[in-house]
């Protein structure tokens, strides 16, 4: 004897309803673990305290060892990254409000200088930047971005070791609680 269910019974509409929940749970499982940062590298922190990144429009380039012994929030962005760009003025806002406590945010921007250049003439920032370009991904990709995805941001303790990492655009609700950390 076989039993066909009708195309718009309850049972059938459960049925799919239940396969498609499942399938988008999967997706989003899978999206989300693919986006969680890796461990950072064991030799990730001596590398990147021993670089120097070049600065803007002839401005000196920027020492990463200048920023051993204070909190650091190191944020990897580009100009055609529209997450990256939302977050920049938040981000320069957490620097001002928290640079006389010693706090420094780093924008190092894995993008074309004149590209940089041009995008901060028409969005000043106060917050540092320097450019990265390519060899920045390499920095990323060390301190555990291995989706090479943007904006990606690690924030740093006074002792230089890395406490918080984040892939995606950054909240404000991140930067309180990372404040907390260091």
């Amino acid at each position: 004897m076989n039993v066909s269910v009708p195309p718009s019974s309850p049972s059938r509409r459960w049925l799919l309803g239940s396969v498609a929940a499942a399938a988008g749970l999967a997706g989003a499982g899978l999206a989300w673990w693919r986006l969680q940062p890796a461990e950072v590298a064991a030799d990730a922190g001596a590398g990147l305290w021993s670089q120097e990144f070049p600065g803007l429009a002839g401005q000196p380039a920027v020492a990463m060892r200048q920023f051993l012994g204070q909190p650091l929030l190191l944020n990897f962005w580009a100009t055609w990254c529209p997450p990256c760009v939302d977050e920049l003025p938040m981000l320069d806002r957490f620097y001002q409000e928290r640079r006389a406590q010693g706090w420094m945010v780093l924008a190092l921007a894995v993008d074309q200088e004149a590209a940089v250049v041009r995008f901060l003439q028409k969005m000043p920032l106060s917050l540092p930047v320097a450019i990265a370009g390519m060899p920045g991904a390499a920095l990323g990709k060390a301190l555990g971005n291995t989706a090479g995805g943007l904006p990606y941001s690690v924030l740093f303790d006074t002792k230089g070791m890395a406490r918080e990492r984040k892939m995606g655009q950054l909240h404000e609700s991140d930067l309180q609680a990372w404040s907390g950390r260091v």
